[in-house]
């Protein structure tokens, strides 16, 4: 596809995601207390976007995967929580 073709094809759907996410961040800012990891790792994901590295989807998935290849002995919850914890921040 030419880029106005993916552009015609993707953009409101893009430009929907881009809101919810803004509205998201808006409500954790007004939002009291303490963040988390989780917080760190969707702004350090977000900062891949603004990169010139090819493949930002690949990239992006990896900054919020779990590197290890080591089996735990036992999961600290029963599911997942869509961030590794031990991400290191964005420098």
């Amino acid at each position: 596809m030419t880029r106005q073709e993916v552009l015609d094809l993707y953009f409101m759907d893009a430009r929907s995601k881009l809101i919810d996410l803004a509205a998201f961040f808006d409500r954790v800012e007004r939002a009291s207390g303490e963040s988390d990891f989780r917080l760190a790792a969707l702004e350090q994901a977000l900062a891949l976007l603004h990169s010139d590295q090819p493949q930002k989807a690949k990239a992006v998935l990896l900054s919020l995967s779990d590197p290890t290849t080591e089996p735990i002995a036992k999961a600290p919850g029963k599911g997942a929580c869509g961030a590794w914890p031990g991400a290191q921040p964005a420098a």
